[in-house]
């Protein structure tokens, strides 16, 4: 009895347990009370040999399941495909990640995992992730070694990287993945993406639920800023007094805040600037 594709829960929808005969499979092996290994055999119960070699680099961490699960997904695809570690290129893995819900342009074949959700952002990531690592280990063994030298892209590093990054400065190029589906970057931190609200009016059923919406919405999430409400969603204006500093009074539905001040601070690049503070 062995996990099987068909639910929730893994990356890949694989929850149901039922006897898998003649079809690749998960293997658990316990390793005496040190927990359990994960690996891939054949249908005859041999180990799949490339896949148990990527596998063990992951010993003892909960991403070793999860690369198990992704990797035997491909690998049924690879053999429903007529395909082969040996000979299979760049374009056929973009139609694998295409058939998993990657957009892509262009045909993918014929459908996989029929009946079942396509995977989400950080399931794409990780089954991108799992599928250049297994990739670039075949590439150092010699196996498919033109593949692998597509695969090793690399990217110049965003301002968000050098902000992460120890000795940024230093940093030229980082690693990147072409199959990778691109970032999804929201408008504002706190606020959901443009044409929520109205998708959010169209799916509700109750006047409850709209007038819930309709709140969050006019209100913001941004409880810090602007005394309870955000600057996308508040009406502002500014006002001079005699020998006092610019401020900035915000109404929105959740009340009225001001925003006071120029302060001078140093800033990263040398000198001073300013910014707008709370006032206190």
């Amino acid at each position: 009895m062995r996990d099987v594709p068909g639910g929730s829960g893994d990356p890949g929808g694989f929850v149901a347990r039922k006897l898998i005969i003649g079809d690749l499979r998960v293997q658990a092996v316990e390793r005496g009370g040190r927990g359990r290994s994960f690996t891939i055999v054949w249908p005859d119960g041999a180990v799949h040999e490339p896949a148990d070699r990527f596998l063990r680099g992951y010993e003892g961490s909960g991403t070793q399941r999860t690369y198990a699960y992704l990797l035997l997904d491909h690998l049924r695809w690879l053999e429903r495909e007529a395909l082969v570690p040996e000979t299979v290129s760049l374009q056929d893995l973009r139609r694998y990640m295409a058939a998993l819900g990657a957009a892509w342009r262009g045909p993918y074949g014929k459908p996989w995992r029929a009946g079942r959700r396509p995977f989400g952002q950080s399931a794409l990531s990780a089954a991108a992730a799992c599928v250049k690592g297994f990739y670039l280990q075949q590439a150092l063994l010699g196996v498919n070694a033109g593949l692998g030298a597509q695969l090793q892209l690399s990217r110049l590093p965003s301002r968000a990287d050098r902000q992460r990054a120890f000795l940024s400065h230093v940093q030229r190029e980082l690693p990147s993945n072409p199959l990778a589906p691109p970032r999804q970057r929201r408008r504002h931190p706190k606020l959901p993406p443009e044409g929520a609200r109205e998708r959010l009016l169209e799916a509700v059923g109750t006047a409850r639920d709209r007038l819930v919406v309709t709140w969050l919405a006019d209100g913001g999430s941004g409880s810090a800023s602007c005394a309870g409400c955000t600057w996308p969603t508040c009406t502002c204006a500014r006002v001079r007094g005699a020998g006092s500093a610019a401020r900035r009074t915000c109404t929105s539905a959740t009340g009225t805040g001001t925003r006071t001040g120029r302060r001078l601070r140093p800033s990263t690049r040398g000198g001073w600037r300013t910014a707008w503070s709370p006032a206190g």
